[in-house]
């Protein structure tokens, strides 16, 4: 069955690995003490202190105590919700203030426009917050790109490597399962896609050497079609 929408992984398939590593976490992990502190009594910033609270079974733990446990997650790059809604807060002043653009491939960019331009509705699951994912190809190397997208998907729908996330992302979206390609750089990802009855596509941009048959390989978005 044609494929009538792309769900796309961002770190290592749309962005650069390197520029996650290399640029945005460090600067997470640099200011986000600071920003914790300076807005815990707002309400958003409130309820993910909440949230590490109720990961950790720590209903009395204090802010600074909540603090060093997201800390903690961010040198270990925990994939847990609060951490990454917290990431996505602080990155987003890094953004606006001109700091850095956000890393998308010149590939993936003129992929997501010709599918985009054929009617092929474009969405993105990524285990960073969906306001961390929107700044990021809001403010792109290749200037705002968030028209080209339908919807945006993180943790809060599940976990990257389980079929449940995928189901409840193909409800979401409203198309049969085989109508959805899935591409991302990780097999376990893959895997639990095409668990949920996506098609998916593997993308290799370093070439490794490891092979399968479940999922075409992809050396970067050039030869991926859609419709």
């Amino acid at each position: 069955m044609a494929v009538r929408a792309i769900l796309t992984d961002i770190e290592g398939t749309t962005t650069s690995v390197s520029f996650v590593y290399d640029v945005l976490f460090p600067y997470a992990r640099e200011h986000l003490a600071a920003f914790v502190r300076a807005h815990a009594d707002e309400a958003v910033v409130a309820a993910e202190l909440d949230a590490v609270r109720a990961e950790v079974g720590g209903a009395s733990l204090s802010t600074a105590q909540a603090i060093d446990v997201l800390l903690a997650w961010a040198r270990e790059d925990r994939k847990i919700t609060p951490l990454k809604t917290l990431q996505g807060m602080i990155w987003k002043d890094g953004y606006q203030s001109g700091g850095f653009t956000g890393h998308v491939y010149l590939d993936a960019v003129e992929g997501l426009r010709r599918w985009h331009s054929a009617g092929c509705k474009l969405y993105v699951y990524s285990s960073g917050s969906v306001a961390a994912q929107k700044l990021l190809f809001g403010h792109s190397d290749a200037g705002d790109l968030t028209p080209l997208f339908s919807g945006y998907f993180d943790t809060k729908v599940g976990g990257k490597r389980e079929a449940d996330s995928y189901r409840h992302i193909t409800t979401r979206i409203g198309l049969p399962a085989d109508q959805i390609l899935f591409l991302s750089d990780i097999i376990e990802e893959l895997d639990a896609a095409r668990e949920a009855g996506m098609a998916t596509a593997w993308l290799c941009r370093d070439g490794e050497s490891e092979t399968t048959a479940a999922h075409p390989r992809h050396a970067d978005f050039t030869t991926i079609v859609c419709p």
